[in-house]
């Protein structure tokens, strides 16, 4: 199989139900790919940009896996973006990453009713995509259409029925990464 590079970044996995597990679920159904988990290497958000760089070039596909922040990735990947996407090495005449694929993957607190044109969001989640796409263009990347759940909120951890069926939306949420990691490597 290509070499995987799952980037996490959840800025609290701790925290996490459902980011939590279908990273869990990654790793056991793909013990191949290099997961990176953004919160617990920096906590302080100060990359080590050669070690995060270097991790990109042995990758053939890179998932980012987050929680939908503010209609868009989470602050702590939005930062390691900012500062490991830098001009020459992930775009511009020299850029390093041109021909890899891109997938994100990101769950949404709210449910897929709220992501309708007359709904509280007034847009679908696929009307986020283009930011998605476009960093991928810059880059040259191969983007892959995102694989995302809605309605995993934050759930409260007393109550075990919830979390349970928390666990099962993100567990069917990682196998779809997965069959499409398998996809996309073929």
């Amino acid at each position: 199989m290509k070499n995987i590079l799952i980037i996490s970044g959840h800025p609290d996995l701790g925290t996490s139900v459902a980011n939590a597990t279908i990273l869990e679920e990654i790793e056991k159904a793909l013990p191949e790919a290099a997961i990176r988990r953004l919160d617990s290497l920096y906590p302080d958000y100060r990359f080590d940009i050669a070690a995060e760089q270097a991790a990109l070039l042995k990758a053939d596909i890179i998932v980012l896996q987050f929680p939908f922040s503010w209609y868009a990735m989470p602050g702590l990947l939005k930062l390691w973006l900012d500062q490991v996407f830098r001009h020459g090495f992930s775009h511009g005449s020299k850029g390093k990453l041109g021909g890899k694929k891109l997938l994100f993957s990101f769950t949404t607190g709210a449910p897929a009713a709220a992501y309708r044109k007359d709904g509280p969001m007034q847009h679908t989640v696929e009307d986020y995509f283009p930011a998605f796409a476009s960093t991928a263009a810059l880059c040259n990347l191969d983007f892959v259409p995102p694989i995302y759940t809605c309605g995993l909120s934050y759930t409260a951890r007393d109550d075990d029925a919830a979390i349970n069926a928390q666990k099962e939306q993100a567990r069917a949420h990682a196998a779809r990464l997965i069959a499409k990691i398998g996809e996309i490597a073929a």
